[in-house]
């Protein structure tokens, strides 16, 4: 067992409460559009797919049951942001496709999340920033897949 880090631990402590304050601001951030943060963020999650994705693996990638993705997956598709599809390879499954509005939602979104960033970051000199960047993503990098998710845009559209 690793030793005692009080300064880790701060950092981790710090890094929740600054995750719990995006969370907090993205909420109010997505109200007008109709949806809640969490339909944002299967939403934000279901574009990021190469290809549509299944029920399965947006469950899958957001750390949810299927029956949770259902939740999320049904008033977007009654609002029109996405529809399902059967897959033609397993008539089981379905794809989830998002629809122009749920495109142009989507791109609502990634702008919103973009000015948010800069509000929260701006307090930070460029070079600061950059610096956070490279040591935050050296962190994600060490850690297990099951424990820390890839970042939303890493390597994804």
């Amino acid at each position: 067992m690793a030793g005692v880090d009080p300064v880790a631990y701060e950092i981790a402590e710090t890094m929740r409460a600054l995750q719990w304050r995006l969370r907090r601001s993205a909420g109010a951030e997505v109200e007008d559009l109709g949806i809640t943060p969490a339909q944002a963020r299967a939403l934000r999650t279901a574009a990021r797919f190469p290809e549509p994705p299944s029920m399965g693996a947006l469950a899958e990638r957001l750390h949810i049951g299927p029956r949770s993705a259902t939740d999320l997956v049904d008033p977007l598709e009654q609002a029109g942001l996405l529809r399902r599809e059967q897959d033609p390879a397993n008539r089981r499954s379905y794809r989830l496709h998002l629809t122009a509005e749920g495109e142009r939602v989507h791109a609502e979104l990634r702008r919103r999340a973009q000015e948010s960033a800069v509000r929260a970051f701006g307090v930070l000199a460029d070079e600061d920033r950059s610096t956070l960047l490279a040591l935050l993503r050296r962190v994600v990098d060490a850690l297990p897949d099951a424990e820390c998710p890839a970042p939303a845009d890493r390597g994804q559209r």
